[in-house]
């Protein structure tokens, strides 16, 4: 049973090491959806609401007293 085990997991190891990699087009999706993701979050990060509380946070962090 051991030997049958071992087999069928080299088998699967080889099987996995075969195709380890992206291809371009994957790449390419890839960065393209960390653009997209990054301009939604520039777009978050500076819009009013945001921005005035992020704002508030740093004026309040700078004249804490210690």
């Amino acid at each position: 049973m051991t030997r049958k085990a071992a087999e069928m997991w080299a088998r699967l190891r080889k099987r996995c090491r075969r195709d380890a990699g992206m291809v371009t087009s994957e790449y390419a999706m890839g960065i393209i959806a960390a653009v997209g993701f990054a301009l939604l979050l520039y777009e978050v990060v500076t819009s009013g609401q945001v921005k005035a509380e992020l704002q508030s946070i740093v004026k309040r962090a700078l004249s804490a007293r210690t």
